[in-house]
C-alpha cells in the first residue's frame, strides 16, 4: 500500500487542473479496459445445433408447426 499512498501524495502536490486530467485519463484507461470486449458476429452461431434437425425434413416440420396452428 505504500505505493499507493506514495502515488496519492504526489497527486496531491498537483495543480487542480493537471489533478483533473489525471482524473480523465486514469478514467479513460480504465473504460478502455472494461469495456473493450471482442466484437462478436452472429455468423459465429453458424451451424450450432444442426445436429438435432439430422433426418428432419424441413418442410414437413414447417408443415406440422402450422397444422398444430389451427388447433
Amino acid at each position: 500500500m505504500s505505493t499507493y499512498h506514495d502515488i496519492r501524495r504526489q497527486v496531491e502536490s498537483l495543480t487542480p487542473d493537471e489533478q483533473l486530467k489525471l482524473l480523465e485519463d486514469l478514467a479513460a484507461s480504465v473504460r478502455r479496459r472494461v469495456t473493450s470486449k471482442p466484437k462478436r458476429s452472429i455468423l459465429e452461431l453458424e451451424g450450432l445445433g444442426k445436429e438435432i434437425w439430422n433426418g428432419i425434413d424441413a418442410q414437413e416440420y414447417v408443415n406440422q408447426e402450422r397444422g398444430a396452428w389451427n388447433g
